[in-house]
């Protein structure tokens, strides 16, 4: 795969492996292979190694050579939320049948990921509404599911009141220009309050990229008014924070949201919608956060002007959702509950015995 030529295939001396092939074959078909490819040649390459590992730590690849390391090693999984629901959202915002044949073909790559995660022993996952997905979804058992969220640093992002915020400034971060993370919604909102006060810009955290998006800025005359900012450390983006008077997160669907706690654990307040975990990590309307229906421009437009018209009420709620973000997600707290997860998963029988088999016990039966 080579990002600026997509449609390149490669010569065949190039092929030096079952994940190259693995890749190969699922890009001709054009579906996305990176999570097969990499999981071969994981698998390839531990199969060499079962001695210096005591656990296998996948973060969502969930590709078919995961089963196999399963079945050496001692594995667990991390599952943010199933990628059924971006498919979903992908199709319903497509407007040609074409489109929504190529969308379907692409991600052909879930029904792996689902078949994956329904055999592991163990699945982490970062919400409770991920959790309730997953299962519907992807058909995972549920007593395999555990609880454990992300988090952030709140030393790193901190308040920083010596900062002057800019009057009228938001600011968000796009990962990426899909349906799910709503970016539209937020455009086509500012378009509306910048008909009722001049002073309304963006902050994009995040490159500009080709696509429906970036084309609405133009077509909504809203270029001048928005300043996209990528690559810079996190210190700069706690500043851009600072100056910004309110934080918008308007997803048509989270599986957590990192963005959402960052922006909160900086002090500033967060106007987000009601999708899918964003409720659970967020907090309450008027205490916590802004919150408002998702996929509903009307309704996001008038959150956004609730919170800029009342300067007590962004303070108050800013100062809560630190407060949330301090008491229930930070790294520190998933570390620890991560090494439980890690200590369960070690300590069942069938992974004692791979342990043993791998020489990674010692006489007393301990790691």
């Amino acid at each position: 795969w080579n990002d600026h030529y997509p449609g390149r295939f490669p010569g065949y001396w190039e092929i030096k492996s079952k994940g190259d092939a693995a890749e190969v074959f699922t890009h001709l078909k054009g579906t996305f292979g990176e999570p097969l490819g990499f999981s071969v040649r994981v698998l390839e390459a531990l199969r060499k190694r079962p001695h210096d590992f005591d656990l296998v730590h996948d973060n969502q690849c969930l590709g078919y050579g995961i089963l196999g390391i399963e079945r050496m090693m001692p594995t667990i999984v991390t599952l943010h939320h199933p990628i059924t629901r971006d498919r979903a959202l992908e199709m319903e915002h497509s407007k040609s049948r074409r489109k929504r044949w190529s969308i379907g073909r692409w991600y052909n790559f879930v029904k792996m990921q689902g078949r994956v995660a329904s055999r592991m022993p163990r699945v982490v996952v970062v919400s409770e509404n991920s959790i309730k997905d997953i299962h519907t979804d992807m058909k995972v058992a549920l007593d395999r599911m555990k609880l454990v969220p992300v988090g952030v640093d709140p030393e790193l992002f901190t308040p920083l009141p010596a900062v002057q915020r800019q009057p009228g400034r938001l600011i968000t971060t796009a990962s990426a220009d899909v349906a799910l993370k709503g970016l539209s919604y937020l455009l086509e909102a500012m378009a509306k309050l910048r008909t009722e006060r001049d002073d309304i810009r963006l902050t994009i955290i995040g490159r500009p990229r080709e696509g429906a998006s970036n084309d609405l800025i133009d077509k909504l005359g809203l270029r001048p008014h928005i300043d996209f900012v990528s690559g810079v450390p996190d210190e700069r983006i706690v500043e851009l924070y600072a100056e910004a008077e309110l934080a918008v997160v308007p997803s048509l669907y989270e599986g957590f949201s990192l963005p959402a706690i960052e922006a909160m654990a900086t002090g500033i307040c967060l106007v987000a919608t009601d999708g899918g975990a964003l409720p659970e990590v967020t907090g309450s309307d008027g205490d916590t956060v802004l919150q408002c229906k998702a996929g509903d421009v009307e309704a996001l437009a008038a959150t956004i002007r609730r919170g800029l018209d009342d300067a007590e009420l962004r303070a108050r709620v800013g100062l809560a959702g630190r407060a949330r973000v301090v008491d229930r997600w930070t790294w520190k707290h998933c570390a620890q509950l991560t090494v439980d997860q890690y200590r369960e998963v070690l300590a069942m029988p069938a992974n004692v015995a791979k342990l043993e088999k791998n020489g990674r016990l010692r006489k007393n039966g301990r790691v």
